[in-house]
């Protein structure tokens, strides 16, 4: 087949998983713990190496930030073959609990992104794949680190999050906000909806794991909050899950 337009990929890298970070610059640190690493590719936001576990073959790709550009990474690696993905980024916390450092296991999310809205109506819900979840929370417990795991919001604004009050539409970001931590949301973040809605529509399996950097209701309490930059753990977590599955075939 011809290269995808976007990723600029074919079906020749024969692999069925995919871990996808947003950033471009995470994908050759992620890549570094598969066996026989190399650079695949680079067009735009998306970032390709593959590498090998038990055997396997195993994509690493960036998707950039927010739901569109996941969207379409998504689709076009679909098309080239994979069927496995797993999200490895970043969120803030939002429940109380959830501090720095922790990881983050999206069991569904709460879908206030605009993407996914263009796939299916907003009734239908945003829910990770059991089997990749389930390994993602073995892997957390094995390793003994400290997660969570529960429901995400996604958002396309970072700044309507950590400044609403000089964004027009404001009082419903912050009606919204105190909706879900009501609810007893985990953390926020910005592309988990789509990557479930997606993979949903498509027959494909997804699931999500989130460093968490900080949490701004701690501070807000005057709760100790921590912050941490490091996605290794989120890294070694979602290698393990992925070992697991391809051994349990």
């Amino acid at each position: 087949m011809e290269k995808l337009y976007h990723i600029q990929l074919d079906d020749s890298h024969g692999a069925k998983y995919a871990i996808l970070p947003g950033d471009p610059g995470r994908v050759e640190k992620i890549a570094s713990n598969l066996k026989n690493a190399r650079f695949l590719g680079q067009n735009r936001e998306y970032t390709t190496w593959i590498g090998e576990i038990e055997e396997e073959p195993v994509l690493v790709m960036s998707t950039g930030m927010g739901g569109p550009s996941t969207a379409i990474g998504v689709e076009e690696l679909f098309i080239t073959g994979v069927t496995n993905f797993i999200r490895v980024g970043t969120c803030g916390g939002m429940h109380i609990d959830v501090k720095g450092g922790d990881l983050v296991i999206a069991t569904g999310a709460i879908r206030m992104e605009g993407t996914s809205k263009e796939y299916v109506p907003i009734e239908f819900p945003a829910v990770a794949n059991l089997d990749l979840t389930n390994a993602l929370v073995n892997a957390a417990k094995d390793k003994q680190y400290s997660y969570h795991a529960g429901v995400v919001q996604c958002k396309d604004s970072f700044y309507g999050q950590h400044s609403p009050e000089r964004i027009p539409a404001g009082y419903e970001l912050m009606q919204k906000w105190d909706a879900w931590i009501k609810a007893n949301c985990l953390a926020s973040e910005m592309e988990s909806a789509t990557l479930f809605i997606v993979s949903q529509i498509l027959g494909a399996r997804s699931a999500c794991i989130l460093n968490t950097i900080w949490n701004q209701e701690r501070a807000k309490k005057g709760l100790d909050d921590p912050h941490s930059h490091d996605t290794s753990r989120a890294i070694e977590v979602t290698i393990e899950a992925i070992r697991q599955l391809i051994l349990q075939k």
